[in-house]
């Protein structure tokens, strides 16, 4: 089978604060979403606006991260791959959900680095991904 590329890029801000859990072995894994807006311009000169919500997984070191550093209304650039998860409900229904499963976070602002920690921590948290 040839290889193909999932890649997703989004630049945009967390509609809500980090949620971390911990799997049964112990590995951090935090969930959030971010909203990121378009516009464009119709055949008839109208400009049109819309925002679009992505489900974003980080794992790991980096789930950490996300947790201590990001908040509600954080700007943020998340890299990583788009994956499908599906379970079924105590009705016997399927959900399926898509997700950002994030490898690369960047934050886009430092509100929330300059009122609760400071350069140097962001730093040294940034260098234990490395």
């Amino acid at each position: 089978m040839a290889r193909g590329l999932n890649k997703v890029m989004i630049i945009g801000n967390l509609g809500r604060d980090p949620e971390l859990r911990y799997t049964p072995s112990g590995k951090p894994v935090v969930s959030f979403n971010v909203a990121a807006g378009r516009s464009w311009v119709t055949s008839s000169g109208e400009r049109k606006d819309a925002t679009e919500w992505f489900n974003v997984v980080a794992w790991g070191s980096l789930a950490d991260i996300c947790n201590q550093y990001l908040r509600k209304g954080s700007r943020v650039y998340i890299e990583g791959h788009l994956q499908t998860r599906s379970w079924e409900d105590a009705d016997r229904q399927r959900h399926y959900r898509a997700e950002v499963v994030a490898n690369e976070m960047i934050m886009l602002d430092n509100r929330n680095v300059a009122e609760e920690e400071s350069p140097e921590d962001l730093n040294g948290a940034l260098a234990a991904l490395e």
